[in-house]
């Protein structure tokens, strides 16, 4: 078992370094350069909670590099059948790999749950761990990463009350009151990995570039500001890229491609301001957490959890699709000090904040268990 870092005292208390199950996506994994927000925050907690002694085992899509050595939980695979696929109703075959490999998971913790886990925490938006919560002997947390979906509202209203549930925003958290009460820990970025950088004239998008997302109107808005500007991330839907992005590509407006964590934090600090522009309700904003630890700038749309995470003294708000007051958000963010808005989003939005939470409650949780 791995030992805590020197100096630290974990909030656990008397429970000690735990085991720690920890599930991520089957389908991306978990490394750099990461699919999207959900795979940066496995990485970042699995990470830190490793570096305070706890022993940490992950099921996540075959692939991932999570920096230290863990127990990695088989993804299993699966391939229809001939006569399974000649079904009128198949599903399409990455939704049967999907629920292959969290089936298979899910039964092996409801088996051996007890023997190798004290803790299930489960990272991954897929229904079945969430429905099959109730067959699992230890306790186990599901974090929620967006609004209600459709089969996750299903789970949970088949398992009930099962489990803990963790909302990343208090808009999060009012988003699924309806169906399941939530704690609310805010995301956190790691200081030392998105580090101060100096500045410059242009403005930054960064993320998966996709409608949801809206980087075409960052694009729009740069222009209006008078800025040029960079996008940064993978490219999740093609036919979205070509008719949005690529038309508004040029000399003051440029795609980086989808890069490491040290280019696109080089990136990030090297610019004047970073745009977020959702068209849904934000479950909380990573993006901009990142680009604020970086002394950089937030100008966004006022959606979600961008409300929480985007304070005064560390970016300007617009109104929800409102381009012209984004590229006004954009001047005034500009403006802002960049030694403060570090200083605001280390306090507010550090990593050790957010791990300091999710210890509480797993001491929480087992104490409960045990007094039960």
């Amino acid at each position: 078992m791995a030992s805590p870092a020197d100096g630290y005292s974990s909030p656990v208390g008397k429970t000690g370094p735990l085991r720690i199950c920890l599930i991520a996506s089957s389908r991306f994994p978990i490394r750099e350069p990461f699919a999207g927000g959900l795979e940066a925050h496995t990485f970042a907690l699995a990470g830190e909670l490793h570096r305070r002694g706890h022993v940490i085992s992950v099921f996540a899509a075959p692939g991932s590099r999570l920096g230290f050595p863990a127990d990695e939980l088989g993804v299993s695979s699966f391939r229809q059948s001939a006569a399974a696929r000649a079904d009128v109703g198949a599903p399409p075959q990455r939704w049967m790999e999907e629920h292959h490999a969290y089936l298979g998971l899910m039964l092996r913790l409801a088996s051996h749950g007890a023997r190798d886990f004290d803790v299930v925490v489960d990272n991954s938006l897929h229904h079945l761990p969430v429905a099959m919560a109730p067959a699992v002997p230890v306790p186990m947390v599901t974090i929620l990463h967006t609004p209600p979906l459709p089969w996750l509202e299903s789970a949970v209203d088949v398992a009930g009350s099962t489990g803990t549930f963790v909302a990343v925003s208090a808009a999060m958290s009012r988003a699924w009151a309806h169906a399941v009460p939530s704690t609310t820990i805010r995301n956190g970025v790691d200081p030392a990995r998105w580090t101060p950088g100096p500045g410059g004239p242009d403005a930054v998008w960064s993320g998966r570039i996709a409608p949801e997302k809206a980087p075409h109107e960052a694009l729009d808005a740069a222009l209006l500001s008078g800025r040029a500007i960079t996008l940064a991330g993978p490219v999740m839907d093609r036919g979205y890229f070509d008719a949005e992005i690529g038309p508004r590509l040029g000399p003051r407006a440029r795609y980086a491609g989808h890069l490491d964590h040290t280019a696109l934090a080089q990136l990030v600090g090297a610019s004047g301001v970073a745009l977020v522009t959702p068209t849904w309700d934000e479950p909380f904003g990573l993006v901009a957490a990142e680009a604020m630890l970086c002394g950089t700038p937030v100008a966004a749309y006022a959606r979600g959890g961008l409300v929480e995470v985007v304070a005064h003294e560390t970016g300007r708000l617009a109104g929800a699709d409102d381009v012209e007051g984004l590229a006004l958000a954009v001047d005034a963010a500009a403006a802002l000090d960049r030694v403060a808005v570090r200083a605001h989003a280390e306090s507010v939005h550090g990593l050790s904040r957010m791990v300091d939470e999710y210890e509480r409650l797993f001491g929480d949780m087992l104490s409960g268990q045990a007094a039960a």
